[in-house]
């Protein structure tokens, strides 16, 4: 199947010749075969999280151990293989997809799930790539300690991915992305050598900072194969509210309050359009709805500490004071963890009932956040007046400015016609977006999927800068090769 968001040689070819399945081979006997699936066994490998992209590849290599991983790299290396780096496969942008199913394989952590140690003193722990990200949030909550990246997808993603993508989610606000709740990293470079920077300090000025080059690098530039990270006393106190208001500006200006008022203690402040109920609906038919009435605009807010703070007061007066001025027209506060999770099950239902109405336009944008609102405001009349059959779905993160304006297209017409309504969407989208000197990509990353946008916005001097990186680290273009950007 094409990607149908237009972008060419995602294929699902099979590399079933000659060469392909030697090289199948002879991986199987270089590692063995507990280390090695080829044929059809690769193929859930190799498709995207939502399904619009199945491709291919000559081998699946599925490592135990950071040992392992450098054979596996030194192995594809000797038979000028290319290798595409995947933990979770969660990723919206298609950088753990392979694109070149005759040259590439894929190098999965599932296998490397270990907590190697957890220091509650330190308040730090050390965590292999392919470790669930909710297995380890909870696993850390057993100590009594709190790691704060929380995502839709913590049920399956992978820390190594996390980290790689540098992943965003609903608590940069308070705790900021992945990159500043990591320590330390062990990588494998792309030439089978080992990077050990699993530090555990917090203050190193001792020279250039090198985990800080994998951040984010989307498997460019080497494997991340454990990840030392920041742990926090878990918050023993937690208030969660949705807030219904009249306009988007109005969510804005309730968030100017809510930082001044809640301070560093607010977590996460999400906003929704009415449309997110009746898709969050759709999907989850038993999904209780707080409130009765359909308003313009929604708040989803949370607050959290422990110690000596009142949280549940300060929900509480903070909440009293948006309603004495008329800036908030309904709300509820969750009274227990099932109601506040039903809250959250809100936003996180209206995304799978994007999906449940098919392919569809998904964009992660940002903006400063005092021009947030006018952005969308814009955004959306423009593709409501070239468009007039599609329907936006505006939401995001407030605190940092990240949008998600997603377009669902005319689903009358026929899979070609979408596709090109797709495209189209996401041209008007960039042509707004550049008008406010935003980002294409907030949280996402770039993959594949965006790979031309980002591209085609990229300025000389960073081109040349990433060329310099890559080619210093990856001469061989062994990694990742058709992610991020092109060099050449």
């Amino acid at each position: 199947m094409n990607d149908p968001h237009g972008r060419p040689g995602m294929t699902a070819e099979s590399p079933t010749d000659f060469q392909g399945q030697s090289h199948a081979d002879t991986l199987t006997r270089m590692l063995g075969p507990d280390m090695v699936l080829s044929g059809d066994a690769v193929l859930p490998y190799c498709r995207d999280w939502h399904g619009d992209v199945q491709s291919s590849a000559l081998a699946v290599l599925r490592p135990r151990d950071t040992a392992e991983v450098q054979a596996c790299v030194r192995a594809a290396v000797a038979l000028d293989l290319q290798i595409v780096p995947q933990g979770g496969n969660t990723g919206l942008v298609l950088g753990a997809v392979p694109d070149s199913p005759a040259r590439q394989v894929v190098i999965t952590l599932e296998r490397m799930a270990r907590i190697r140690s957890l220091d509650a003193e330190n308040f730090s722990a050390v965590i292999e790539a392919g470790a669930v990200l909710e297995q380890v949030k909870d696993a850390v909550a057993g100590a009594g300690l709190y790691f704060p990246l929380t995502l839709g997808a913590q049920g399956s993603c992978q820390i190594g991915g996390n980290v790689s993508t540098n992943a965003g989610g609903v608590n940069v606000l308070r705790y900021g992305m992945t990159r500043d709740l990591v320590l330390g990293l062990e990588v494998v470079l792309p030439d089978g050598e080992l990077f050990e920077g699993l530090s555990q300090l917090r203050k190193d000025n001792s020279g250039l900072d090198l985990k800080q080059l994998f951040i984010g690098a989307e498997g460019t530039l080497g494997i991340i194969t454990a990840v030392s990270v920041k742990l926090l006393p878990a918050p023993d106190q937690v208030a969660t509210a949705v807030v219904a208001l009249s306009r988007l500006e109005d969510v804005i200006e309730l968030y100017r309050r809510a930082r001044r008022d809640c301070c560093d203690l607010m977590s996460a402040f999400e906003f929704m359009p009415p449309l997110a109920i009746d898709l969050a609906k759709e999907a989850m038919p038993d999904l209780p709805i707080p409130l009765e009435a359909t308003y313009p605009a929604y708040a989803l807010i949370e607050i959290a500490g422990s110690g000596l703070v009142d949280i549940g007061d300060l929900m509480h007066r903070f909440l009293e004071a948006a309603f004495e001025s008329g800036l908030a027209v309904d709300g509820v506060v969750a009274q227990s963890q099932a109601q506040a999770r039903n809250l959250w099950a809100i936003r996180e239902g209206m995304n799978l009932g994007q999906a449940q109405r098919g392919r569809h336009l998904r964009t992660d944008v940002s903006v400063p956040l005092s021009r947030l609102a006018d952005f969308v405001a814009e955004a959306e009349a423009a593709i409501t007046a070239r468009m007039p059959g599609c329907i936006c779905v505006s939401y995001g993160h407030v605190g940092d400015g990240n949008v998600h304006l997603n377009v669902l297209p005319d689903f009358a017409q026929d899979p070609a016609s979408v596709d090109a309504q797709i495209l189209m969407a996401k041209k008007i989208v960039n042509e707004v977006l550049d008008r406010y000197n935003g980002s294409i990509s907030a949280e996402h990353g770039i993959g594949r999927l965006k790979k031309a946008d980002f591209d085609d916005r990229l300025p000389a001097v960073r081109r040349q800068l990433l060329a310099r990186v890559k080619t210093a680290l990856d001469p061989k273009m062994t990694m990742n090769p058709g992610c991020q950007v092109n060099l050449s």
